[in-house]
């Protein structure tokens, strides 16, 4: 029995960022909120992951942010929809960074664990679709966040909540 192979049509992409080591540094003196503001108005750095999967920034404020990505192929899994990955993605950075949006000078976080719904598939069709992450709770050692993932109707695709330990920076 002999099987056709499918024809295969080559697509490419290029693209560049920035050294992170800037946006690290620049953790130091400033409020979660600062740097991810900075981030927000260019005079920081995104994080490369963004770029690596077109990640855009949408709104940080106070214990409240936002992330939208237009679904592409390059984000496919082999059924052909957007790859659970990609979205555990972007829902971790919206409940990473309505965390990192209330912590003050001096204070990092890390996720401890990130629990994800799927609840629609996303394709190439669904359109820009929206993180939403909020502070649900915050310690002095852990925070609770949540981020909700959305399309252009405000459907709900995919909800997530996430766990995150919060430390002092390193000085010096």
């Amino acid at each position: 029995m002999s099987q056709t192979q499918p024809t295969r049509s080559i697509r490419t992409r290029t693209y560049s960022w920035t050294d992170p080591s800037a946006t690290v540094a620049a953790l130091a003196g400033r409020s979660g909120i600062e740097v991810l503001q900075g981030m927000l108005t260019g005079e920081l750095p995104p994080p490369p992951i963004m770029l690596t999967l077109g990640i855009e920034p949408v709104r940080f404020e106070v214990g409240d942010v936002a992330f939208a990505l237009e679904p592409q192929e390059m984000h496919y899994n082999p059924l052909g929809s957007v790859h659970g990955g990609v979205i555990a993605t972007l829902l971790d950075s919206a409940a990473g960074c309505a965390v990192h949006s209330v912590l003050p000078v001096g204070v990092g976080y890390t996720s401890i664990d990130l629990t994800t719904k799927y609840l629609r598939t996303v394709t190439t069709g669904t359109g820009r679709i929206v993180a939403e992450g909020s502070v649900l709770s915050r310690g002095s050692r852990t925070a609770l966040a949540e981020a909700r993932l959305v399309d252009s109707q405000g459907r709900l695709l995919a909800h997530a909540t996430s766990t995150c330990l919060l430390f002092p920076l390193p000085t010096g």
